[in-house]
């Protein structure tokens, strides 16, 4: 592993920040933002904290559902098994599913929680945070690797308890009834704290249809779909966002809205892709489920090349074979670029039966194969087709692919619950570095794709780069592309055929636990930005996706939102002039930055 300096901030992006600063300067002196937005928020300790008894009113009125928040104390053989289960962390108001970002974030407690059971819940919160100028904050799975769910000395909306799943067999969005020409569809209505394995439970294995979703099985269904939201089978049903019927939000003046295409269609579209935690707490989704595929499955093979050589022509086989046979709505997942020279291919099909498979990659096992001296399998290629509907199944995982999860095994754990072995290195992580890029399909085109190999080669010899071929929509089902256009998410997704990942992490940081290894984060640091440069060059401009992008993104407006950007202010301003919710870069938050270009140094 390479490591390097750093770069600063250019010249442009330095006077950018020293406006920002100068401007949110002016404006705290007058106690407000350029918005009238307050830039301060009260913390213990401080005049205008609420006192024992406003605390204790607050607690009457939702029921006794406000708590101090703690954090567990564990024993250290506990904590090396717990702070890596992710059911765990879910269940801890106190932590988040990452423990931080260095140079960022730490996980840091909230002051109290409010274990909302109800919109009512939520509103009262809000209303009280509101009057009492608090941090608010709001958790459903705490999967935000920006710490949207992360302030300390605030007021947590914890949406946990809200998890009910019902199914529809023809919904109609209140507003689209009779007289409008809206025709009922099959849907599901989950409660923000419901997490994805729970809606595939009831959706597939027990009801037999398909809602686009999460890939990692403990993340929340509410922030997932405010971020956007890609799932493994994106090429064929598009953004999770673009499924949304109807959302119920209480907003920052304490009214719980139902919305949805005809009824307050702005805020309604800003919720599909303009990020959770900014305009408002959701507390009901309602989503389109689909016809279920036939067949799911996966394509898992790491090949590992002899020379830099036979490397570099194998990551052109492999691009020049996934323009030709993979990049259609058949195929998600991921193939990534290791510095040792191994291509790692993890990858999903739906509609596709065994046969017809490994028909498709019969051309590029051939190429390998045809070539020991220059490759060979560091794991052996598995190719398996499978029902769809047990693709979520914990009983029919643990039977046939118990090496593919990790069942659920902390006391009082829900039956059922497990996660992908792959998703389980993050838990309770730290990262040292996340970056993303959409990758123009611009670049698959022949006379384009030696540019393509080249800067993915030049990339790996850095960090591993990773396609997500599912987080890039072009080669995707004409209607999944159609209804994902209708959303907030940055236009850049529709033309990508993959979103590129480069990231980098250590092992829990949580209080209690060891600090960070600073000199392997600055090195993972640099390794994860030398490998992004080399990305960007071939595809200069191309944004991010704001659930896995950098924390230090300059022109991270442009990059999260692109041309939506303007609108999504304006939603911003009409549903919360003050500023109530607040995010790392979330829609009106820009002037609470305090550095947001400081790199680790």
């Amino acid at each position: 592993m390479k490591t390097g300096v750093i770069k600063q901030p250019c010249a442009a992006v330095m006077r950018r920040r020293h406006l920002l600063g100068a401007l949110a300067a002016a404006c705290v002196a007058r106690g407000r933002t350029a918005w009238g937005v307050g830039t301060s928020r009260v913390r213990p300790h401080m005049p205008g904290w609420p006192s024992p008894a406003e605390w204790a009113a607050l607690r009457s009125k939702l029921g006794g559902r406000l708590a101090p928040v703690t954090i567990p104390k564990l024993a250290a053989a506990e904590a090396d098994r717990l702070l890596t289960d992710p059911f765990y962390l879910s269940d801890q108001p106190g932590l988040t599913q990452v423990s931080g970002w260095v140079g960022a974030w730490r996980s840091s407690p909230s002051a109290y929680v409010v274990q909302a059971a109800s919109a009512a819940d939520v509103a009262a919160a809000v209303r009280f945070a509101a009057a009492h100028r608090l941090r608010l904050v709001v958790k459903g799975g705490g999967h935000s690797y920006l710490g949207g769910s992360n302030a300390p000395d605030s007021l947590l909306v914890w949406t946990k308890a809200m998890d009910a799943i019902t199914l529809h067999d023809g919904f109609v969005p209140q507003g689209a009834g009779t007289g409008t020409g809206a025709a009922p569809v099959p849907a599901v209505s989950v409660g923000a704290g419901c997490l994805w394995l729970h809606a595939y439970d009831a959706v597939t294995s027990r009801a037999g249809r398909y809602v686009q979703g999460g890939g990692c099985t403990s993340v929340g269904v509410a922030g997932l779909v405010q971020g956007g939201g890609f799932g493994s089978f994106s090429k064929q049903f598009g953004l999770a966002a673009a499924s949304l019927l109807e959302a119920e939000i209480v907003t920052a003046d304490g009214a719980t809205r139902v919305v949805n295409a005809a009824r307050e269609p702005d805020l309604f579209w800003a919720l599909k892709g303009g990020g959770g935690g900014t305009f408002g707490v959701v507390t009901r989704l309602t989503l389109r489920t689909h016809e279920l595929p036939h067949m799911f499955g996966a394509v898992s093979w790491t090949i590992q090349a002899q020379s830099d050589a036979a490397y570099h022509a194998l990551l052109a086989r492999f691009v020049a074979f996934y323009a030709d046979k993979l990049f259609n709505r058949h195929w998600g997942e991921q193939a990534r670029a290791r510095p040792d020279n191994r291509l790692v291919i993890s990858m999903v099909f739906q509609g596709l039966d065994q046969t017809a498979a490994q028909a498709v990659w019969q051309d590029f096992v051939d190429f390998v194969r045809a070539r020991p001296q220059d490759y060979s399998n560091h794991e052996p290629l598995r190719i398996l087709a499978f029902p769809a509907r047990y693709m979520w199944d914990e009983a029919a995982l643990s039977k046939f692919a118990p090496d593919a999860i990790s069942v659920d095994a902390q006391p009082g754990a829900k039956p059922r619950d497990y996660w992908w072995k792959g998703d389980g290195e993050q838990a309770g992580a730290i990262w040292y570095g996340y970056d993303s890029a959409w990758m123009p399909a611009t670049l698959l085109r022949q006379d384009q794709q030696a540019r393509l190999v080249d800067a993915w080669f030049a990339g790996s010899r850095h960090w591993g780069v990773a396609f997500h071929f599912n987080k890039g929509l072009a080669g995707a089902a004409d209607a999944a592309i159609g209804a994902s256009r209708d959303t907030a998410m940055n236009p850049d997704v529709l033309d990508a055929f993959a979103l590129v990942i480069i990231a980098g992490d250590g092992p829990p940081a949580f209080a209690g636990q060891p600090a960070p290894d600073m000199q392997e984060a600055r090195a993972e640091a640099a390794g994860i930005q030398a490998a992004m440069n080399a990305m960007r060059a071939v595809a200069p401009g191309t944004g991010s996706y704001l659930s896995e992008c950098d924390y230090f993104t300059p022109g991270w407006q442009q990059a999260s939102w692109g041309t939506h950007w303007a609108r999504l202010q304006a939603v911003k301003r009409q549903y919360d002039p003050d500023g109530l919710f607040v995010v790392h870069h979330g829609v009106g938050s820009e002037v609470w930055s305090k550095d947001g270009f400081t790199r680790l140094a």
